[in-house]
């Protein structure tokens, strides 16, 4: 029996985010992804962004798998009017599928208003209620996306069956640090994998797309998602026009051109003065002790690196934030168990004090 998904107490929060990480695997582990597969699987996510109101603050379409960085907001109070609903729908669906429900809410809506009120009211909330269900919801929109585009790829390639090895994971994510990090750690996957040296290069990423921008405006929207990434915690919402300082912030989160930057050892220079010593971005990570008055180095590096917890560690962010996480869902686990915050250790612990974890994981695996 396959245990339920563990999702955000908080779901329905119109103030405390809602964000998780979530990655699927190519059965077997295929390097499917090509071009034109990358490309296609794109447009889905950001279709099921327009229809389903999450949004994709971070992404990494990679040969064999994916990530994402996905805000679930709660939909709206009192719910979505008929224009939102067929906007929402023109998303995903044809002009003549949305056409045919814009004219079953006018017959309801005509019926609402005459004799039949109670009766045409229950229609509307009816075909509402059709797709409704599928807005504003971690697994809906997973299952959404994975399900369209194994049927895209299936026919492509005249093949049936799953594409994807297992269920998809997820972790929640808290806003703020464990964010942002989780953000740079998404797409410093090519980077890690020895694709590229610089995540802008990689097209198929929400930092490539951000800098190189795309077809159909979508550079402005991974902009807004990582502009929403770093500063969630803080009220900044999805504004393309911080972008320009996000953009060094971030840079200088994954210790990438970070430019000529002065370190803290000093030489002796002409005329006996000493000048500091300068060290570029790949330097001053390989450095032993960074050398630096970049104190974030220590995280840059780590990133660089696999990170276990960033992946299976069920619940990522601040020891207060798991702790809460671990109270809401505490029949999840043992009675032995007191508390959930886990100190992240082997590859991740760079961010020990920093960023915990709901689940202890075995180092080196």
């Amino acid at each position: 029996m396959r245990r339920s998904r563990w999702l955000a107490g908080w779901k329905d929060s119109a103030t405390k985010p809602v964000v998780y990480h979530c990655i699927s695997r190519v059965v077997d582990r295929r390097f499917v992804f090509e071009e034109r597969e990358c490309e296609t699987f794109r447009m889905f996510f950001r279709m099921y962004e327009n229809f389903t109101g999450c949004r994709v603050l971070a992404y990494c379409v990679m040969s064999n798998h994916f990530h994402l960085l996905l805000e679930v907001p709660p939909i709206a109070e009192g719910g979505l009017s008929d224009a939102e609903l067929l906007l929402r729908l023109g998303g995903l669906y044809s002009e003549a599928m949305v056409a045919g429900v814009a004219a079953e809410l006018a017959e309801a809506r005509k019926c609402a208003v005459g004799e039949d009120e109670s009766a045409g009211e229950a229609r509307v909330a009816v075909i509402h209620a059709r797709f409704t269900y599928r807005m504003h919801d971690l697994s809906e929109f997973m299952k959404g996306l994975l399900i369209r585009f194994t049927r895209w790829f299936n026919r492509m390639h005249t093949r049936q069956g799953t594409l994807w090895e297992e269920r998809f994971k997820s972790v929640i994510v808290e806003s703020g640090v464990a964010a942002r990090t989780m953000a740079a750690y998404i797409d410093l996957n090519p980077v890690r994998a020895g694709m590229v040296k610089d995540p802008a290069d990689y097209r198929w990423s929400s930092y490539g797309e951000a800098v190189g921008g795309g077809k159909k405006g979508y550079g402005k929207k991974a902009r807004e998602g990582l502009v929403r990434a770093y500063f969630c915690d803080q009220g900044v919402g999805f504004e393309a026009e911080k972008w320009p300082a996000v953009s060094r912030l971030y840079r200088r989160l994954m210790g990438l051109a970070l430019g000529r930057k002065p370190g803290r050892a000093e030489v002796a220079g002409a005329g006996n003065r000493a000048t500091p010593n300068m060290l570029d971005a790949a330097e001053m990570l390989e450095s032993k002790d960074n050398g630096t008055v970049l104190k974030d180095l220590g995280m840059a590096k780590m990133l660089h690196c696999r990170v276990r917890y960033f992946t299976d560690g069920a619940v990522i962010g601040s020891k207060e934030f798991v702790n809460e996480a671990f109270a809401r869902a505490r029949e999840r686990f043992s009675a032995k168990r007191k508390d959930g915050a886990r100190a992240m250790r082997g590859s991740g612990s760079a961010a020990a004090g920093l960023l915990w974890s709901a689940r202890d994981l075995r180092v080196g695996v």
